[in-house]
């Protein structure tokens, strides 16, 4: 593993890191802030999944979480949202929503794509490992968080996970691929026709399916300009309400899709991670 950077920030430390993966065959980059802490001290770990696009930097430049997370005591790992580097296949189109930078969170076994993208396995195996080797985590004590796609790896991978991580968030998630164009294009691409292999990646569909987590918290802006159309809220309510899990659906009125949005709830997200972490 090598440190690209390191930069110190509230009394902690922002760093960025690279290091060649065995899942995606690529090298990977991520971010992680760790707070100021007494020496030995092992620490709670919020995970971030970030959305279409995007790389580990941009909830690292903007997301504005290092306040809160040196004042509760919590790491906050960013992995990218997808394999990157020469070889690595692309959206045939250079879509913005397939391929470099849309990982969706899934092992693909559809070729060409079945090489590298293997988002699920990094985000869920490797670089959990890699940050308990590294970093002063306490993985007994986990939580996931994410916006937009990431809100969707956060909400799949926390029920598919409900040991593993103690809260689950979401900033504006994808809560049913299955039923969405973005959805239908990315798991058709990377997984098949199967849809068995979909329910397994949607966040409804698990929850129809019999998954639970205690309760989930998502905060989504009502100026969301895909909100009708992509991200579709008031079916993970449904799905909530049917199966008793107690989710808290914050709509946020005149706040749009981007990190001025994300900021302007991330101490908010934080804090109610840190409660359930039982940090300080």
């Amino acid at each position: 593993m090598e440190q690209v950077s390191a930069n110190k920030a509230f009394g902690g430390v922002q760093g960025v890191y690279r290091h060649a993966s065995a899942e995606t065959a690529t090298d990977m980059s991520f971010s992680v802030y760790v707070p100021p802490h007494e020496e030995g001290a092992k620490l709670p770990v919020v995970w971030y999944l970030s959305g279409l696009t995007c790389t580990h930097a941009n909830v690292t430049e903007k997301g504005e979480f290092r306040k809160a997370c040196a004042e509760l005591g919590l790491i906050f790992v960013a992995p990218d949202t997808s394999p990157r580097g020469e070889g690595v296949p692309d959206d045939p189109a250079g879509a913005y929503d397939f391929g470099l930078g849309a990982g969706f969170y899934v092992d693909a076994t559809q070729a060409p794509f079945n090489r590298n993208y293997r988002m699920w396995s990094y985000v869920t195996e490797e670089l959990p490992a890699l940050i308990a080797e590294h970093f002063p985590a306490d993985m007994s004590r986990q939580s996931i968080m994410g916006h937009s796609m990431g809100g969707h790896g956060a909400l799949t991978i926390g029920l598919r996970h409900p040991g593993r991580f103690k809260a689950v968030s979401a900033f504006a998630p994808i809560v049913a691929p299955s039923q969405v164009a973005w959805g239908e294009k990315a798991l058709g691409g990377y997984l098949g026709d199967d849809p068995a292999a979909w329910r397994k990646h949607d966040a409804v569909a698990l929850i129809e399916d019999g998954a639970r987590v205690p309760e989930l918290l998502v905060d989504q802006g009502t100026a969301d300009q895909f909100l009708e159309q992509q991200l579709r809220s008031e079916l993970l309510q449904t799905a909530c309400d049917a199966a008793g899990i107690g989710l808290t659906l914050n709509m946020r009125e005149g706040y749009d899709h981007s990190y001025y949005f994300i900021s302007s709830f991330m101490t908010d997200h934080l804090r109610w991670h840190a409660a359930r972490l039982g940090a300080e």
